[in-house]
């Protein structure tokens, strides 16, 4: 998490719990970092003009007015994609109606280029039965394929053989075993879909990977017909 984000996350934590405070320890834990990082970023949310304070004390910390800040509503196009992508799991229940209202309003608050990034997004977004519960991939690797920056990949195929290649980032497949990441081979010169449990490292790129459309009909699987998320 970079610093803004975090800025960002401590005020919400703070508003969470309001009018209770938060001590400098309790928020270095929450977001892995020292207490001294978090006594700067209180700092700096303080000099830009934040109502935070703090409360001493043996059961004191830091405290926010919830009366004097406002949530964010601008929502990045990687965030409402995750809404959308947990909204699947609501497809059989009784709040799936109210769940494609609330996208719907996600939408409407983001800025026209960020929602389109999103809907962009999206087409690259596949299932395969369903949605997975498996959250083992790595942050970077979920930034790598929005901004399709190329991968170097240490992978281990399903018969253990570890291979090193580079990887241009096309979209993602969620299987009922997890997800897989999916992306245009340069060692094989093909489509291949990698399965996330099984990358052993990656590298992140500076290198912008071209632009590659992919119809869910040339997605070659062996159980099935894929379906693209989409953003109403």
């Amino acid at each position: 998490m970079n610093r803004t984000d975090r800025l960002y996350a401590i005020v919400e934590e703070l508003r969470a719990v309001a009018p209770r405070p938060r001590s400098a320890a309790w928020l270095a834990d929450r977001f892995s970092v020292s207490r001294r990082t978090i006594e700067r970023d209180v700092s700096a949310l303080q000099q830009s003009g934040a109502a935070v304070w703090a409360e001493p004390g043996r059961t004191g910390g830091y405290c926010i007015d919830r009366a004097r800040t406002l949530p964010p509503v601008n929502f990045g196009p990687d965030e409402a994609v995750a809404v959308a992508v947990a909204l699947q799991a609501l497809a059989g229940s009784p709040f799936r109606d109210a769940g494609a209202v609330a996208l719907r309003k996600v939408l409407a608050a983001m800025r026209s280029d960020d929602a389109d990034a999103a809907r962009d997004l999206a087409d690259r977004v596949h299932f395969l039965g369903a949605v997975p519960l498996d959250a083992a991939a790595p942050p970077a690797l979920g930034h790598a394929v929005s901004a399709r920056r190329v991968l170097r990949l240490r992978y281990t195929d399903r018969a253990g053989r570890a291979t090193l290649r580079d990887v241009e980032p096309v979209g993602w497949i969620g299987a009922a075993v997890g997800w897989y990441l999916l992306g245009w081979c340069r060692l094989r010169d093909d489509l291949r879909a990698f399965r996330v449990d099984r990358i052993d490292g990656l590298t992140v790129t500076a290198e912008t990977a071209p632009r590659r459309t992919v119809r869910p009909e040339e997605i070659a699987v062996p159980d099935g017909d894929l379906r693209t998320l989409t953003l109403v």
